[in-house]
């Protein structure tokens, strides 16, 4: 069997300066959450290896990711985050020091009050320079930018793309449509990837069940395949609605009829080869 890989997760030091969106619901998450605490997770769900998001939009968080990767062998990669709407991306990635842990890069759009902040001139051209570093962009936006994304990405069609969460569907409210013909637009670009990540807490946090996810997961295979789709749990931010190794075996469980081809797929090669891992 293949490695399994966790594509996407995060660590922090918590203060309640630097996290501030996690709200008085969120007690779970008010605290440290760091590769000792990961490593235990992974071991009890049969994960081997991952890749840690970042979760501030800050140059210290990313050389701290990269010093954490390069101290715990099971952290085989770090999408950090750099000013790239700034510009002078080599000198950004030359300031980083040792970045071979370096996979790629994040902006949380999802956050941006300009609803089309993916398509501005500024950030295009940092995306632009991404081409040449090898590092891949995560595309981290809600369901109602999707159609954005697909305009976006058809302007970097040989830059590597992962969609994070599916686009954050809106699963609790049972519905599938926008959302769905939107990722199917957004697939139709060969360069773009996807995450199964990040849908429990879109989901009922108390209710949730396989069955609620499976509309959302079943329309993510048919539009992207098993190629181009990679696992992973958005820990710590899932304890929310699941533990660790609960969202694995719900993931394993809702592949448990695929060939194992595409089972290893999802569950390691595509990670590993999208992240030159």
């Amino acid at each position: 069997m293949v490695e399994i890989i966790d594509s996407h997760h995060h660590l922090w030091r918590y203060t309640t300066e630097d996290y501030g969106w996690i709200g008085p619901q969120m007690q779970v998450l008010k605290r440290d959450f760091l590769p000792e605490d990961l490593s235990r997770e992974m071991a009890a769900a049969q994960v081997h290896g991952s890749v840690a998001v970042q979760a501030r939009q800050t140059i210290e968080e990313t050389r701290w990711l990269l010093d954490l990767a390069a101290q715990n062998p099971a952290l085989r990669g770090v999408v950090g985050w750099l000013p790239i709407v700034h510009g002078d991306l080599p000198l950004q990635l030359s300031d980083l020091g040792d970045i071979a842990n370096l996979k790629g890069l994040r902006h949380v759009i999802q956050d941006e009050p300009d609803e089309n902040f993916i398509l501005r001139d500024d950030f295009n051209v940092g995306i632009a320079s991404l081409l040449g570093t090898g590092l891949v962009y995560d595309i981290l936006i809600h369901e109602r930018h999707l159609p954005q994304a697909a305009i976006f990405v058809s302007q970097h069609p040989k830059q590597a793309f992962v969609l994070d969460h599916l686009a954050k569907p809106k699963i609790a409210a049972a519905e599938i449509e926008p959302w769905r013909s939107n990722l199917f637009a957004l697939a139709a670009h060969p360069n773009v990837f996807c995450k199964l990540s990040g849908l429990v807490t879109e989901a009922d946090w108390e209710r949730w069940t396989l069955a609620d996810l499976r509309p959302y997961l079943d329309a993510a295979i048919v539009a992207f395949g098993p190629e181009r789709l990679m696992a992973g749990s958005d820990w710590p931010v899932c304890l929310l609605a699941s533990g660790y190794t609960r969202w694995w075996e719900t993931l394993r469980g809702w592949m448990k009829d695929f060939d194992v081809q595409h089972q290893e797929a999802i569950l390691g090669q595509t990670a590993q080869r999208v992240y030159r891992l």
